[in-house]
């Protein structure tokens, strides 16, 4: 998945391999939760669905939308008007918000669940047992900030990404987890979350800003280059975890915590 309201941007994403666009209408109590954090915070509106779905040809249009307020029907009647193919939930906190999410799609396009909060780990039984659910993925960002974490990647590092994973497996429903950046970079090395990816039976994740960030380039000729170079890697890579055996990705999860806790120490020590 890329996150991007450009048509142009978006084009360049399709042609290179991602599998969704992701136009982002999310802002209601983000900016409180996320205050003082180098996050994206995005200004897309449902003009940009359209703007959007109109150029694409192969990849899908996945939006999100706000956590469920009382304008939600409204607000997905007008995503889907728009052309979204799958409509993203954030900040779920209970089983009803889920089951009001999927009255208001009524079946008119996929859903999927964005789980990043406490209470939605606390009540993901309840919410797995609901039929209608296309997909859920885990948002590592406002999880780790809900349980009061240092670094998003502490959530994968402690197991709880993959207490989650295996529950989600076991209904049946496909999932994925947080973001990475290019091959080669990421403060927690991109390789190694691939890897936790394919260990974990993820199979989507969100290309960062740090993969490709479009407010750094010059023009779309400089996104189109770093979306040809950095997807072939993240491909080539993602091929040679066929031969990965099990020991590796052992290896690799013990190699995962170690750095975590590394990091985690640097921004604490910084912090006092």
């Amino acid at each position: 998945m890329y996150i991007t309201n450009n048509p142009s941007v978006a084009l360049i994403a399709e042609k290179y391999g991602t599998d969704w666009i992701f136009v982002d209408l999310e802002t209601r109590g983000k900016e409180e939760r996320q205050k003082g954090m180098n996050t994206v915070k995005s200004q897309h509106t449902i003009a940009d669905v359209k703007a959007v779905k109109d150029v694409l040809t192969s990849s899908g249009l996945l939006v999100r939308i706000n956590p469920i307020y009382e304008g939600t029907q409204d607000e997905v009647d007008a995503v889907i008007s728009n052309g979204a193919d799958i409509i993203m939930l954030p900040m779920w906190k209970s089983a009803a918000d889920v089951r009001t999410f999927l009255s208001c799609v009524n079946g008119r396009c996929k859903t999927m669940l964005l789980l990043e909060t406490r209470e939605a780990y606390e009540c993901l039984d309840e919410v797995l047992a609901i039929s209608g659910i296309d997909s859920i993925h885990i948002g590592l960002n406002d999880l780790h900030l809900s349980y009061g974490q240092t670094f998003m990647f502490e959530p994968l590092a402690n197991g709880m990404v993959e207490d989650i994973c295996t529950r989600i497996k076991a209904a049946g429903i496909p999932y994925g987890f947080g973001g990475i950046a290019r091959i080669g970079e990421g403060t927690l090395p991109a390789e190694r979350i691939v890897m936790e990816h394919f260990r974990l039976g993820s199979t989507q994740v969100i290309l960062s800003r740090s993969f490709c960030d479009v407010a750094s380039c010059k023009d779309v000729n400089e996104v189109e280059d770093v979306f040809m170079k950095n997807m072939k890697k993240l491909r080539g890579f993602e091929a040679s975890m066929e031969s990965t055996t099990d020991e590796a990705y052992d290896t690799n999860k013990a190699e995962v915590a170690k750095k975590v806790a590394e990091i985690v120490n640097i921004i604490k020590s910084k912090q006092e």
